[in-house]
């Protein structure tokens, strides 16, 4: 499927992606530093796009005074979405830079505002390490009032001239992607990934493949598919993604296209909780979700429990 095998340490934690955009690899997540690729990034206005893993602060901090130089915090926070390996260095970072704001798409607010949990993840979906480990992520709302508002509305990016944001729901109900048309680079968040996020081995090595959104994490595949189409009609030269390396060119063009063309075959999971029903949400926050389907783990717990209790019966038969 789509792969591009790349080995696992050629590409930097970090390092510049284009000029004017610096990747930082937090485990298995991706956050990006933007700054307006015509000037030196020593002193430079700049915006960082996501926060990372809980606990990350200090190293998102570090990269950031090395760039930019000491005491130069971003003159905002652009996040793609809020879940919880995008926003969970992000207590630490506003404690750190008490004056810098924080925007996200309207109807991801309400889980960035302390008022609606994220559906469940769904560990049946997509199949690997790291979705079957989903039943451990976090998906709560987290609180960071009073510095989290809208994006503008009119679709500029703050501190960014020159970009632009666009809904891409269906891994989050308010995703968003940044567009720079200057040499067409695309900031995807987890609308598509770069590397099969399911697969702990694959998350492991970062083999390199256009991939669908992390499907543990996908509530809404029908908005997913859509949002797929509508990145790959910008026909991006380079692609910064949330999970795995960024790609360039034709390859990546290539690979886009045909995800677009065969997204239900290629991403959408066979079963699941939200495979075949989307989850719905509005401004106010999560409104309804299908119902779980019923987990293996649980089926072989419950006949397990079955029969060490008919056994017990039974020794206890044997004993009288």
């Amino acid at each position: 499927m789509l792969t591009n095998h790349s080995r696992r340490g050629t590409v930097p934690a970090f390092g510049p992606v284009v000029p004017g955009l610096y990747r930082l690899r937090d485990a298995f997540v991706n956050l990006y530093f933007a700054h307006d690729p015509g000037a030196a990034p020593t002193g430079a206005a700049w915006v960082l796009i996501d926060a990372g893993l809980p606990g990350s602060a200090a190293k998102i901090m570090a990269h950031a005074a090395e760039t930019f130089g000491a005491g130069v915090p971003p003159v905002a926070v652009v996040l793609t979405h809020g879940h919880f390996d995008h926003v969970g260095a992000l207590d630490g970072l506003l404690a750190a830079w008490p004056a810098v704001p924080v925007f996200a798409h309207p109807l991801e607010l309400p889980y960035l505002t302390g008022r609606s949990a994220y559906p469940a993840p769904d560990p049946l979906a997509g199949g690997g390490l790291m979705a079957w480990s989903s039943f451990l992520y976090p998906h709560h709302a987290y609180d960071f009032r009073p510095r989290v508002q809208a994006l503008p509305p009119d679709g500029t990016v703050p501190g960014l001239p020159g970009w632009r944001w666009l809904h891409t729901p269906g891994h989050a109900f308010g995703h968003v992607a940044l567009w720079r048309e200057a040499g067409r680079l695309l900031v995807a968040g987890d609308a598509f990934t770069t590397v099969r996020g399911e697969s702990g081995w694959a998350t492991l090595t970062q083999a390199q493949e256009v991939h669908g959104p992390p499907a543990y994490f996908t509530p809404d595949w029908d908005a997913a598919r859509a949002s797929v189409q509508t990145l790959a009609a910008l026909a991006p030269a380079v692609a910064a993604t949330g999970h795995g390396t960024p790609m360039h060119g034709a390859e990546l063009q290539a690979q886009l296209q045909r995800l677009a063309a065969d997204f239900d075959t290629l991403a959408r999971p066979a079963t699941g909780r939200y495979a075949h029903q989307p989850a719905t949400a509005d401004t106010t926050g999560l409104r309804s979700v299908p119902p779980a389907p019923l987990q293996p783990w649980l089926l072989v717990a419950g006949v397990g429990v079955g029969l060490a209790l008919a056994a017990g019966a039974w020794a206890r038969r044997r004993g009288r």
